[in-house]
Parts: C-alpha cells; sequence; structure tokens
C-alpha cells in the first residue's frame, strides 16, 4: 500500500515538473517568502516598518539620490540581532536630507533640502561627533531606487516589507480554514443524518453571506489590527474546504478499505484521520492553493478600505490606498507598483494550484 502510494506520489511530483508555469510560480513563491522573512535584510530602510519619513522629499521619481545627514541619538539602542533581522531596527538617530553643508573645526553648516527649486533653511549646529570621524560616516548619499511615497519614505523599503503580510495572511488564514474546514467536513460527511444536516445549513449561511461583508464584521468585532485580520480572512474560507471535505468523504466511507477498518474494530476518529483524510488530500491541497491567493486579495481589499494592517505597518493594499490619486496627479507607480506585486502574487498561486489539479488529476 505504501509503495503503491509512493508511486502514484512521485507521478504526479514528474506531471508538475513538467508544467512550466506552475515551476516558475513555486519558485517565485518562494523567493517571496524568502524576501517576506527577511525583509529588513534586503530593505535599504531597516527601521522598523520602514517608516523612516523625510516630507522634503516626498512623491520623488525613481532614482532620485540625495546627501543625508544623519545625528546620532544619546538613547541606546540595546537591540539584539534576532529582533534588528526579523523586525526592523529602531532608529533613534535624526536624519536630515541636505542640499549642501560645510565642515569647520566642530562647527557643521549645512542647507536643508527643500524641493521645487526653493532654498532651504541653513543652520549650523556643534558636531563633535564628526570632529573625530570622517564627514563620509554621517554624511552619506541615499539613493532611491523606486522613488519616495508622499511621506518621504523609501518605496522599494516599504514594498519588501509589505509583501510579509500579504504573504503570511495566507499560511495562517489556510492553516485555520483547514482546521475548521476538515473537521466539520469530515464529521459531516462520516456521520450524516441530522449531524450533516446541521453542517450543512451553518455551511449554507456562511456561505450566502458575502465575504468581504463578512470580513469587515469579524474585524470589527475583534478589532482593527494585524492578527485580527488573519483570524477575521481564516474564518471565512473553511467553508470551502469543509464542502470538498464532506463530499469526498461521503464516497470515501463506501469503499472497501473503510469498511475492512471497521470489521476490524478500528475507532471512527482513526478511520477518518488515517484511512480516509491521506486518501482525499488531492482536492484539499488544490482548494488550499486557491485559498492562498483568495485571502491575500481579501487582505489587500481590507487595508484599502482602513480596516486591515493599520499604519505605520506597511501593506501593499494601504500603499493603494494612500496613493490611489496619484494616478491622476502624474506618478501612477506609486499605485499601480503595490499592485503589480498583489497581481503576481496572487496569479503565482492560482498557477499553482492549475498545476497541482493537473498533476494530482483532481476533477473540481
Amino acid at each position: 500500500m505504501s509503495k503503491n502510494s509512493s508511486s502514484l506520489s512521485q507521478l504526479a511530483l514528474q506531471k508538475f515538473k513538467k508544467n512550466f508555469w506552475g515551476v516558475f510560480s513555486l519558485i517565485y513563491i518562494g523567493l517571496v517568502g524568502i524576501i517576506s522573512v527577511f525583509a529588513y535584510v534586503f530593505a535599504p530602510d531597516s527601521s522598523q516598518n520602514a517608516n523612516q519619513m523625510h516630507v522634503s522629499i516626498h512623491s520623488k521619481s525613481p532614482g532620485f539620490s540625495v546627501d543625508m545627514l544623519t545625528i546620532p541619538s544619546e538613547v541606546d539602542n540595546d537591540q539584539n540581532w534576532f529582533d534588528i533581522i526579523f523586525f526592523g531596527k529602531k532608529n533613534t538617530n535624526t536624519e536630515i536630507p541636505i542640499s549642501n553643508y560645510k565642515l569647520k573645526g566642530n562647527q557643521l553648516t549645512y542647507t536643508e533640502y527643500v524641493s521645487d527649486g526653493l532654498q532651504g533653511q541653513t543652520k549650523t549646529i556643534k558636531a563633535n561627533f564628526i570632529s573625530d570621524n570622517s564627514a563620509k560616516q554621517f554624511i552619506k548619499k541615499r539613493t532611491f531606487y523606486l522613488g519616495t511615497d508622499k511621506y518621504g519614505r523609501d518605496l522599494l523599503s516599504r514594498l519588501l516589507v509589505g509583501a510579509r503580510i500579504s504573504f503570511f495572511i495566507g499560511f495562517v488564514a489556510v492553516f485555520i480554514s483547514l482546521v475548521i474546514g476538515v473537521f466539520m467536513g469530515s464529521i459531516a460527511g462520516y456521520y450524516g443524518g441530522k449531524i450533516d444536516a446541521a453542517i450543512m445549513w451553518i455551511i449554507n449561511v456562511t456561505w450566502s453571506i458575502p465575504t468581504l461583508l463578512l470580513v469587515i464584521a469579524i474585524t470589527l468585532a475583534l478589532g482593527k489590527g494585524f492578527w485580527q485580520v488573519f483570524i477575521a480572512v481564516g474564518l471565512t474560507m473553511w467553508v470551502e474546504v469543509a464542502r470538498v471535505v464532506r463530499g469526498q468523504i461521503i464516497s470515501a466511507k463506501e469503499m472497501q478499505y473503510v469498511t475492512a477498518a471497521k470489521a476490524l474494530g478500528f475507532n471512527d476518529f482513526r478511520i477518518i484521520t488515517k484511512h480516509i483524510l491521506p486518501n482525499i488530500l488531492a482536492p484539499v491541497i488544490v482548494i488550499c492553493a486557491a485559498n492562498f491567493a483568495a485571502a491575500i486579495l481579501i487582505e489587500s481589499g481590507l487595508s484599502f478600505l482602513g480596516i486591515g494592517a493599520q499604519p505605520p505597518m506597511s501593506s501593499w493594499g494601504a500603499m493603494i490606498k494612500d496613493h490611489y490619486n496619484y494616478i491622476i496627479l502624474g506618478k501612477p507607480y506609486l499605485a499601480i507598483l503595490p499592485g503589480l506585486c498583489i497581481m503576481f502574487l496572487v496569479m503565482a498561486f492560482m498557477l499553482v494550484g492549475n498545476a497541482l489539479r493537473d498533476a494530482l488529476d483532481v476533477k473540481v
């Protein structure tokens, strides 16, 4: 039995490898996953949430460069390396975009950067922190490869950090939907009768409510926030899993191996978990791939409406909300770039789902 199962898995894997777009999409998803986990390592702005604002350089075009003066803070930053890599650096220093500067002794005279050809304010400060070091250590040319948003934050860094929410909401939402959906579908399909009727009534009522409306209601009940969105999306996606599992179990429980398991005296829990569920995983896997894509779209919609991830946390949907009016103001890329990120990731999950459906020969 195990040898046959192994050979079927190898056959499915070989079919999947022959699907170019499926393999390409899986590699793309893997790269996005790595970027999501190590976003602060790749991001030019490694501050927490990539939220370093410079209003004087807002809405700058891709490739914009400016000299950045860093004035060190007297506040000690006692973060460990784990926090810095996975949660960003607590930036206690003061950063000032400048157009020119002059260092004389311990006196630093600089002119603040102002766009549109206006003359910036000139200031002179004591710069003992520079006198003992090279000026290049505290005054560096900063390049914003994708430009800046309307708050003067690095757009590339915000996109990289924003990938974390869009990517991980798929995992959390699919996990929650799997736990609830498999449990409810298994109970309904295996026992049938009044239990099946009651669970199907719950499924049909939940299914009849528009997904986005139900998520909004759950989010408002749990409160606005990061984890609340994850839970809310997961609680609305279990019905599809439950219906698929129920239908598969209704067919599978009539098979001879289930009858043999009952004859051997195995309890219902073992029959369901050890014998039936492993044999109906193929359609569940395909549904999960589609749910990944749906979860990303729902989260983006919630963030666009302002009830998803809350500022200053970076989210692709919130970035579109902040900059959609720039589409008619001459800088459409501020909204188009996060929109393309959402589109490519959703498309990748859908292509992987299609490839899995063909490889596992699932009729859905």
